[in-house]
């Protein structure tokens, strides 16, 4: 009788436990899908989609300068920004790659999103 009355320890009842295939399936399920709320929230995660773009947008960040320096190497760059500041708001990045700016040494032509962040950082000069 005192045998039956003595309580188990708890390392005793976790090493009678024995999980369910349906238990260690949700378990896992749940697992990845907090583990992708964590990564894609905290962690960084990054689709390949938003990488791209993220990819373009650092690209087009350090050709600029190189565009604003081809226009300040300019002999006529005075000239040129007064027409560039005449022009209308949709054809300024044509005036920026029709000069020449935004064409990148190595390259046969200019790069649209170069040209209008050129003529962006230029028009505010």
């Amino acid at each position: 009788m005192e045998q039956a009355k003595k309580k188990e320890s708890f390392g005793q009842r976790w090493d009678k436990a024995r999980a369910t295939k349906k238990v260690v399936f949700w378990f896992s399920v749940v697992s990845i899908i907090l583990t992708m709320i964590v990564g894609f929230n905290w962690g960084g995660w990054v689709t390949g989609g938003t990488a791209k773009v993220m990819a373009q947008a650092a690209v087009v960040e350090r050709l600029t300068p190189i565009c604003v320096g081809q226009f300040n190497q300019d002999p006529e760059k005075a000239q040129k920004l007064s027409e560039l500041k005449k022009a209308s708001f949709y054809e300024r990045d044509d005036y920026v790659k029709t000069q020449g700016w935004a064409t990148m040494p190595g390259e046969a032509k200019p790069d649209n999103k170069v040209a209008d962040a050129c003529a962006k950082l230029l028009f505010s000069q």
